[in-house]
């Protein structure tokens, strides 16, 4: 039986039902539902709509429910189109015609509106936890990283010497602004639909700042129509994620490049590595690979939901559906990245000598020369193309750049010390650069910010 059976003759097709069903995948907002449900029947009391006694005996069901949903206990039906109506179902089986006064002033439009608010509101809380534990990793690491230096690049050419350090950092300042943006998204979203009704509200004497309150929001809807129809916070929370995606993909590359023979930089553990099903030797580096693919599958589900909700009329279009899938799936996928790529960066070996070797050549320091230049009064584009001519003619004859640098007239021994490994990341100073200085300021920065973040998640994760 269907919950609008009294307006149709006859049954629903089952090709009706199968298309528009939900409870495949909308079954992961049960415990959100039935804690939507049991603030809507607290309201009702409350309201005098229902009885106490009512109340009661609605409350005791939906704990009920609730167990054998836990249990595995409860019997789904091929009648059941969405988690809403097996719950509904059941309540109305066990506190018969008590049951059927649960949904008296509500609609499914503000009941899947509030359930997937409350959903998402812990679901990103949850990944805010996850990315701080990654800041927390990169923090250790770039603490134990002490003095190590490694070639920066640009276009994927070596750049300039840079402490390793800064290079885990770099990425935690990345990951820093995700927080930041899914802590505010929690804050947009920290609104309570329930009373909206079907779009327009009820004419019964119902009570959505109770309702609010009791669900824990921070404030009820101010407009109904708005309320059953915003779609707002999963398109935000689709595109924080493909972001966050984003980010975990440019770890993963620097992993896939890092981990070859070529670059030779770090050695991935067998734990959080995969073999090759032909050749014997292989040790692939799946996660981080993955964490590149995934972020692809997310930015898809981002561009679709944005798709559906573009040609949406006011209010409740059953197009909104369409928008529980991709956003549960990229919550998982996420997760998942997070989590592997913090194990697999965790347990990986570096390879310090390695990365100083690569970061020795005397090339890399040629933007020292020219700073150098500029120190004694050359102007900067002047200085820029004598030690890039010094370059050029180094390569060509084959001769090494200190010997030229020492010999020509307007730098000599004292600029040549400048090409000793290592004296390059020394003179870094400027506030948020790669020196040592510096970036021993950064990490107190880094320190507070994570303590910042502990504060903002505690109340999210408490509740």
């Amino acid at each position: 039986m269907t919950l609008w059976h009294g307006r149709f003759e006859g049954t629903p097709s089952s090709e009706l039902l199968a298309y528009t069903q939900s409870l495949s995948f909308d079954k992961r907002l049960a415990h959100d539902d039935v804690a939507c449900s049991k603030a809507h029947v607290k309201g009702l009391a409350v309201s005098g709509i229902i009885s106490d006694e009512e109340a009661q005996l609605l409350l005791t069901t939906l704990d009920q429910v609730r167990v054998e949903l836990d249990s595995g206990e409860f019997q789904f039906e091929y009648s059941d189109e969405d988690i809403h109506t097996a719950i509904e179902r059941r309540v109305t089986e066990i506190a018969g015609d008590v049951g059927a006064k649960l949904h008296t002033g509500r609609s499914r439009n503000d009941q899947v509106a509030t359930d997937l608010r409350l959903f998402t509101k812990r679901e990103l809380g949850g990944v805010c936890s996850r990315i701080l534990d990654f800041q927390k990793l990169l923090l250790g690491l770039a603490e134990s990283a002490e003095d190590v230096y490694l070639p920066g690049y640009t276009h994927l050419q070596k750049a300039q010497p840079v402490l390793l350090a800064h290079y885990f950092l770099a990425h935690g300042w990345a990951l820093a602004r995700d927080f930041d943006r899914m802590i505010e998204a929690i804050d947009r979203m920290d609104v309570s639909p329930l009373g909206a009704g079907a779009l327009g509200g009820s004419s019964l004497p119902l009570d959505p700042d109770f309702v609010s309150i009791e669900l824990g929001f921070a404030r009820r809807f101010e407009n109904s129509l708005d309320a059953v129809s915003d779609r707002d916070f999963v398109a935000e929370t689709l595109f924080d994620l493909s972001l966050l995606g984003v980010h975990l993909s440019r770890i993963g590359e620097e992993l896939v490049l890092w981990s070859t023979e070529e670059f030779g930089y770090l050695r991935l553990d067998d734990a959080y590595s995969t073999g090759s099903s032909m050749l014997p030797q292989k040790k692939n580096p799946d996660i981080a690979e993955l964490a590149r693919g995934k972020s692809g599958r997310v930015i898809g589900s981002l561009t679709g939901f944005l798709t559906t909700l573009k040609g949406l009329p006011l209010s409740y279009n059953r197009d909104l559906q369409e928008d529980k899938e991709p956003l549960f799936d990229a919550l998982h996928q996420i997760s998942l990245g997070l989590s592997s790529l913090s194990g697999m960066l965790s347990s990986a070996s570096f390879d310090f000598s390695r990365m100083r070797r690569a970061a020795d050549s005397p090339f890399l320091c040629a933007i020292d020369l020219a700073e150098w230049l500029v120190a004694k009064g050359v102007p900067f584009r002047k200085a820029h193309a004598i030690i890039g001519g010094l370059v050029r003619d180094s390569l060509e004859r084959h001769v090494d750049l200190g010997e030229l640098v020492e010999a020509h007239p307007q730098l000599g021994s004292e600029a040549a010390e400048l090409l000793i490994p290592g004296v390059s990341v020394e003179r870094r100073q400027t506030l948020g650069g790669s020196g040592t200085e510096a970036v021993r300021i950064q990490l107190e920065s880094f320190r507070s910010l994570i303590l910042r973040e502990e504060i903002l998640l505690q109340p999210i994760i408490k509740h």
